[in-house]
């Protein structure tokens, strides 16, 4: 294991217009190929929102009018030392027209409850429901990219800042063993 942590923070915008959501269509070049909603690294020194209003902007050209913190998604490597930090954001009102060349893929507004049968990252596709349901979410993976293994996944759920749901799951991970995290 890494002792050298190195931290990324990113943002994930789900953008909603009544029942309709905007997804981007990103080619295979970009990484993560299929669609997925805005967003992107946060720059230094802005902070974590103006970064996801940021990046909905470039990808798009629209312009945040209200936008709401839904949780956070954490992905740690243990070998490489890496911390992704995912902060996800609904976007419930906006103003703009979208861009005729959006640079991160072709845009396509769709049904919230139609997306079942487009192509996409299947993590994005569990994720999708959780910036419509009530409260927070907070999800944390732990990976060993190494052997391919996921070695513990936590979820968590608030409703008015009370936690109201846990879920925990581990394959070889040991708490207060020498690979603890």
């Amino acid at each position: 294991m890494n002792s050298e942590v190195q931290y990324k923070l990113l943002t994930l915008c789900m953008i909603q217009d009544g029942n309709r959501i905007l997804l981007m269509n990103r080619p295979e070049k970009l990484g993560f190929p299929g669609y997925i909603s805005p967003g992107g690294k946060v720059d230094f020194p802005e902070s974590i929102v103006d970064g996801a209003i940021r990046e909905v902007r470039e990808e798009t050209g629209l312009i945040v009018k209200e936008i709401i913190y839904k949780g956070l998604n954490e992905f740690c490597e243990i070998n490489a030392g890496l911390r992704y930090m995912v902060f996800n954001y609904l976007v419930t009102s906006f103003e703009g027209e979208l861009l005729e060349n959006p640079p991160e893929g072709e845009l396509l507004w769709v049904d919230k409850d139609q997306t079942d049968d487009l192509p996409m990252q299947e993590w994005f596709r569990k994720r999708i429901p959780l910036f419509f349901q009530p409260g927070v979410f907070e999800q944390s993976t732990i990976w060993d990219k190494n052997n391919d293994v996921e070695l513990k996944k936590t979820e968590k759920y608030y409703i008015e800042g009370r936690l109201e749901g846990v879920s925990s799951s581990r394959t070889g991970y040991q708490p207060g063993s020498d690979e603890d995290v």
